[in-house]
C-alpha cells in the first residue's frame, strides 16, 4: 500500500498566498453578484419590483399591437421582400445592391433611417408595378420560408403568443406592405396585420400608395381605428416596438413596451419606466439571460478585488 501513497491527495497547509487567492476568489464572487443586481435594477428602470399577472386571462377588451421591422424579426421585411424578388429576377443587380446596402445600414445601427425606407418602398413600388396582387402574395408565402422564418425572435413571439394563449387578439402594426404584413401574421398564428397599403385596380398594382406609409403617427390612427371597431379599451392593450418612431403608437396603450430599443426610446422608456426587452446578443451589451456587459467585467473585477484585499491586509 506504501507503493501506493503517492495516489493519495496530501493534505497541505494554507499559505499566505494561498489565504490571499481564495478570499479574493470570494470578494471577486460577491462584487460580480452585486454587479449583476445593480445592472439589472437599472436595465428595469428601478428596483425589482412585483408585477400583477399580465396579459389577463379572459380579457376580450384587450389585444397586442406588435411592430415587425426588429421587434418581431431581425431587419426590414421590405428587404428580405426584394431579394426574393431579386431571386425571382424582378429586377437588376445594381438595384439589389441598393437594397443590400440599406438592410445592412438598419440591421447594423438598429433604427430606421426615413431617407432609406422611402426609397425602399418606392423601390418596391416600381417593382410590383403591373403585377398581379395573387402573384406578389403567392411569392411572399415563399420569400417568408426562404428569407424571414429564421429571423423571428423567439422571445418576442413568446410575448406574441403569451396574449393568444390569454384569448386575446394579436395584430402586426408595420409600414411594410400589407400583404407581407398578412402573410407573417398568418404563419405566426397572429390575428392579422395593419400595413401599408398599395394601390391596386382589378387586381393589378398600379405602383402608387393609398395615403401614405402606415409609419411614427400613422401607426398610432391605424390603431385607434381597429380598437374603436373592435370595441377595444386602449387602456387595457398592450403595444411592443424597437423604435422611438412608435412612441406615439406605444403612448397610446396602457401596456407599453420596448423591444429591442434604438437609444432614443430606451431612454424615453426608462424615464416612463415602461417595460424593456432585448432579445439580441452580444451588440450594445444586450441582456439575454445574463447580460454580456456582466461577464466583460468579471476579469478586471477579480483583479480589482484581490487588489483591494491586498491593500487591506497592509
Amino acid at each position: 500500500m506504501a507503493a501506493l501513497g503517492w495516489l493519495t491527495p496530501r493534505r497541505r497547509s494554507a499559505t499566505a498566498r494561498s489565504v490571499l487567492a481564495g478570499e479574493a476568489a470570494a470578494e471577486a464572487a460577491r462584487k460580480t453578484s452585486l454587479e449583476q443586481e445593480e445592472f439589472e435594477a437599472a436595465y428595469s428602470g428601478g428596483p425589482a419590483r412585483p408585477e400583477p399577472v399580465f396579459p389577463v386571462v379572459g380579457d376580450d377588451r384587450a389585444a397586442a399591437f406588435f411592430d415587425l421591422d426588429n421587434t418581431v424579426m431581425q431587419g426590414a421585411a421590405i428587404f428580405h421582400f426584394g431579394r426574393g424578388l431579386y431571386k425571382r429576377k424582378f429586377f437588376q443587380r445594381q438595384e439589389l445592391a441598393r437594397f443590400a446596402w440599406q438592410q445592412a445600414w438598419f440591421r447594423l445601427a438598429g433604427v430606421e433611417d426615413p431617407e432609406h425606407m422611402q426609397d425602399a418602398r418606392e423601390s418596391a413600388l416600381s417593382i410590383v408595378k403591373g403585377h398581379r396582387v395573387s402573384e406578389l402574395m403567392s411569392i411572399g408565402e415563399e420569400i417568408y420560408d426562404e428569407y424571414m422564418a429564421e429571423r423571428i425572435w423567439p422571445g418576442t413571439r413568446a410575448l406574441a403568443q403569451a396574449h393568444l394563449d390569454a384569448g386575446q387578439k394579436v395584430w402586426l402594426v408595420t409600414a411594410a406592405p400589407v400583404e407581407t404584413a398578412t402573410i407573417i401574421a398568418r404563419r405566426l398564428g397572429l390575428t392579422g396585420a395593419l400595413g401599408t397599403v398599395a394601390e391596386s385596380v382589378d387586381g393589378v398594382y398600379t405602383g402608387k400608395l393609398v395615403g401614405e406609409p402606415l409609419h411614427g403617427p400613422a401607426k398610432a390612427e391605424a390603431v385607434r381605428a381597429l380598437a374603436a371597431a373592435e370595441g377595444l379599451e386602449l387602456a387595457r392593450c398592450a403595444a411592443y416596438s424597437d423604435s422611438h418612431n412608435d412612441i406615439p403608437m406605444l403612448s397610446l396603450v396602457g401596456h407599453p413596451y420596448a423591444i429591442n430599443p434604438d437609444a432614443k426610446l430606451r431612454r424615453y422608456a426608462r424615464e416612463r419606466e415602461w417595460r424593456l426587452r432585448d432579445y439580441r446578443t452580444g451588440r450594445k451589451a444586450a441582456k439575454v439571460g445574463i447580460p454580456a456587459a456582466a461577464g466583460v467585467g468579471a476579469l478586471a473585477g477579480g483583479t480589482a478585488a484581490a487588489l483591494a484585499l491586498h491593500r487591506r491586509r497592509r
